[in-house]
């Protein structure tokens, strides 16, 4: 069976031999708008819970807009135009707007991926700058939330009469869905804040996976920290289908929703749950998965979230596969290092669980959960080798040699999922439980 698999820039066709029971999870998507400028611009004139935004942006003499990084494919090109322009025609003028990189603990943008992210003539009329969250002194400490994370907020932002973010909606394996509040923290937050919303606190409540909203205590967490640090209206979008491993930008917009932060995210992902979720009849015996190629599979980092989309529809002891290029190999210096210091992922649950949250450990914390219950397979040509040796499960020199090996442990009869764009597949089987 031949299929294209989502995988770095330009894909990975792979034929796969005869002999399992193969069912293919393509990513569903709601059709793209035919006209998506439109939609936005009636969108911002029309939002959902507040005034229109040119009406709330009277009389703000600055504003801030938060939007994605490079590891987000969000249509800023598209989105951020139509609102500057009613921000000008408000009265704010351009040199009191800034837009934010909402980086979180990522790397910051480079200037060519700046002029990815918002277009060349957006970087070079506005203030578009990166937000670093290891700079304490750059945010502004804004008390606790009522369970006690401190917030500490970008202080660009805050500071801002204003206060903006654009997004794209799709599962997110902790939030149960990216966008809205997200954009403010982690995406504008300290690390301060940022390592109490990643600690195993958050991280092993049996609640906080792909598509969960509701009792999901990190999305709690998140709106009140949207909420202290005035978060004043949102765009986010719904993308369409894209040929697989595509870049930034090329997803079309399906649908827009705009307005008070949270009413408007709330619509925008009751959307996506609707249009997105596949149920299987039962769980599968393996997948064959990958991280959505560019951006999303940049790095090792990223491409876990491949892992943990799929494994709530592989049963107990069964297998997932990962194809990611990462290209940039594991992520921050700080991920990488903890790969190396644990043998098995019941090992490092058990050495993180009372220690001090390290920088990027939520990632493998997700993976390790994953891994006490499944088989990891790895195809994932850009990372080191030192770092291939010590993930939790083999990794391949060929993704032909990778899907060989799975299907040698399998009986020939055997359920093979194939998620050609791996995190964008929203699943479920019924009978598995997802703590």
């Amino acid at each position: 069976m031949h299929v294209d698999f989502a995988f770095g820039k330009n894909g990975m066709p792979l034929e796969l031999p005869d002999g399992p029971h193969y069912r293919v999870l393509d990513a569903r998507a709601a059709a793209p708008l035919a006209d998506a400028a439109a939609a936005i611009e009636a969108a911002l004139d029309h939002p959902v819970g507040t005034p229109p935004l040119e009406e709330l942006a009277r009389g703000k003499h600055s504003a801030a807009i938060s939007v994605c990084d490079i590891t987000r494919p969000a249509p800023n090109r598209l989105v951020l135009p139509p609102i500057l322009k009613r921000l000008e025609a408000a009265g704010t003028a351009r040199e009191n707007i800034v837009i934010l990189i909402a980086t979180g603990l990522h790397r910051p943008a480079t200037e060519a991926e700046i002029l990815e992210i918002v277009g060349p003539d957006i970087a070079a009329g506005y203030r578009v700058e990166n937000h670093f969250a290891k700079n304490l002194s750059e945010h502004r400490h804004l008390g606790a939330t009522r369970s006690g994370t401190p917030v500490y907020v970008d202080e660009r932002f805050v500071a801002a009469d204003l206060h903006i973010t654009l997004g794209f909606i799709e599962p997110h394996l902790m939030l149960g869905f990216s966008g809205g509040r997200k954009l403010i923290a982690p995406g504008l937050a300290a690390q301060e804040t940022i390592k109490v919303l990643h600690s195993p606190r958050f991280m092993r409540d049996s609640r906080t996976f792909e598509g969960s909203v509701e009792d999901n205590p990190l999305h709690a967490e998140l709106l009140e920290i949207a909420r202290m640090a005035r978060h004043d209206f949102l765009v986010d979008v719904a993308l369409g289908q894209g040929k697989p491993g595509t870049h930034q930008g090329v997803r079309p917009i399906a649908q827009v929703f705009a307005g008070h932060p949270e009413q408007a995210h709330a619509c925008g992902m009751q959307f996506v749950s609707r249009v997105m979720l596949e149920t299987l009849e039962e769980p599968v015996d393996a997948v064959i998965t990958t991280s959505a190629g560019y951006p999303l599979d940049l790095t090792f980092y990223q491409a876990v979230k491949g892992v943990t989309a799929a494994s709530h529809i592989v049963k107990p002891g069964g297998t997932i596969l990962l194809l990611a290029e990462c290209t940039e190999g594991a992520g921050a210096p700080e991920f990488a290092a903890m790969m190396t210091r644990f043998a098995s992922g019941r090992e490092f649950l058990d050495g993180v669980e009372h220690a001090p949250v390290t920088v990027d450990q939520w990632q493998l914390e997700k993976l390790a959960l994953v891994s006490r219950q499944k088989r990891l397979l790895f195809y994932v040509p850009g990372l080191p080798a030192e770092l291939r040796e010590k993930l939790w499960g083999p990794a391949f020199d060929s993704a032909r040699e990778a899907v060989a090996a799975l299907l040698a442990s399998l009986p020939a009869s055997a359920r093979v999922a194939v998620i050609p764009e791996g995190p964008y597949v929203l699943a479920r089987a019924p009978e598995l439980t997802l703590a």
